[in-house]
């Protein structure tokens, strides 16, 4: 390709843009858009689109505009706010930000763990009452077992944290397959089994057809009542009433939540008054320097782009979720 692509960026004010993205303006032509009706104008002759949100609604409502569009950078890892029928059969490229989240989700992931074990989250509710609450001991999370649920970079990520506390590690993945860094990686036959064994699950699934309520009544049902579990990937992977349930029933230990299925998390959902749950906003990921570290790689590609080089971070569409 040799002529200045049409770059637009959504959601972005001119006067507040993405952190390095000026760079992008040696190369390509740069398109601001911070609504859908200013989006829907910068796609009509736009050949790139970067998204630093990704909500589905008004790209879908934009998107017959887009009629020479080819390529799609998103700042998340996760795509599935972008996979509308019209979008996956236009076969425009994806790519996702694979690998800007990986560290800063897995810290998340362990200080929850640890916050767990250790009770920090019960003496951070027993100061606000200033109660002393000393009645009650800690654990180790040396020797528990993790079952990761998706081994892919956040799960490994994780996976590698836990084995330095000394934690065993194993996961569960769309296949049985060896893995030098997983004691075991299952694939769907063997979930009921390793749930039972775990003492900590850890969700970083993404959303797709095949992973929608993948962590359903029969999944809680499987653990054990000592057992706590982990969610980093979406909310839609989790039967959330069913998880309550658990919960409320004292079949589930506790849970630390980063995603719903509902965002936000309605003020009536009973896991804001839970004793023995962490919810966080959505933001395990979100590091400062995020939006600067997902323009780097949307220049990298943006420099590929121009040259018809292979792109990095290629999402497959049918499956849903990052391949490289």
């Amino acid at each position: 390709m040799t002529d200045r692509p049409v770059l637009a960026v959504f959601r972005a004010d001119p006067g507040d843009p993405p952190p390095g993205i000026g760079e992008a303006d040696a190369i390509a032509e740069l398109r601001f858009a911070d609504d859908v009706d200013v989006l829907r104008l910068a796609l009509v002759d736009a050949d790139a689109l970067f998204m630093i949100k990704a909500p589905r609604g008004p790209l879908e409502d934009a998107w017959p505009a887009a009629r020479r569009l080819r390529w799609i950078q998103t700042a998340s890892d996760g795509v599935d706010l972008l996979l509308f029928p019209a979008l996956v059969e236009s076969g425009v490229t994806i790519t996702n930000a694979r690998g800007v989240f990986d560290e800063a989700i897995a810290e998340w992931a362990i200080g929850a763990m640890l916050a767990m074990a250790t009770g920090i989250d019960r003496s951070i509710v027993a100061q606000t009452q200033r109660r002393w609450d000393d009645d009650r001991g800690t654990e180790r999370l040396a020797g528990q077992r993790l079952l990761v649920l998706g081994p892919g970079p956040i799960g490994r990520a994780t996976a590698r944290r836990a084995r330095d506390l000394g934690m065993s590690v194993v996961a569960v993945g769309r296949a049985q397959r060896p893995d030098d860094l997983f004691d075991r990686v299952g694939g769907p036959d063997d979930l009921q089994a390793m749930l039972a064994d775990a003492d900590i699950v850890f969700d970083a699934l993404p959303l797709t057809p095949t992973t929608a309520h993948y962590v359903d009544a029969h999944a809680f049902a499987a653990m054990r009542p000592t057992t706590r579990f982990l969610n980093v990937g979406r909310g839609g992977t989790v039967d959330e009433v069913a998880l309550i349930d658990a919960l409320a029933g004292g079949r589930l230990a506790g849970a630390a939540l980063d995603v719903f299925e509902v965002e936000p998390l309605p003020a009536e959902s009973p896991l804001w008054s839970m004793p023995n749950v962490i919810v966080s906003p959505h933001i395990c990921g979100d590091f400062d320097g995020w939006e600067r570290a997902s323009v780097q790689i949307l220049l990298d590609n943006l420099g590929r782009f121009v040259r018809g080089e292979p792109l990095r971070n290629l999402v497959d569409t049918n499956l849903g979720f990052g391949v490289g």
